[in-house]
């Protein structure tokens, strides 16, 4: 059963989003990654394996299927 961690609502829904990773100085952006999101707070939450998977992609073991540029801004 679903609670969050950031507020404590048991009520999400099962979406499709998009993550930015920075590992050792460079980023990746992982899109359609499945996921439950919080009805009351938007907090995302991924599953053991989908974790795994993704700690699989940006190690090495998963092709890009794009590049994209990335503007940096200093604050």
């Amino acid at each position: 059963m679903f609670k969050c961690h950031i507020c404590g609502s048991t009520e999400s829904q099962p979406e499709k989003v998009n993550e930015l990773f920075q590992i050792n100085g460079k980023i990746f952006l992982v899109e359609n990654i499945p996921a439950q999101v919080c009805c009351r707070c938007g907090e995302v939450t991924f599953s053991r394996e989908t974790t795994e998977k993704i700690r699989q992609i940006v190690h090495g073991q998963g092709k890009p299927i794009k590049s994209v540029s990335v503007d940096v801004f200093a604050y």
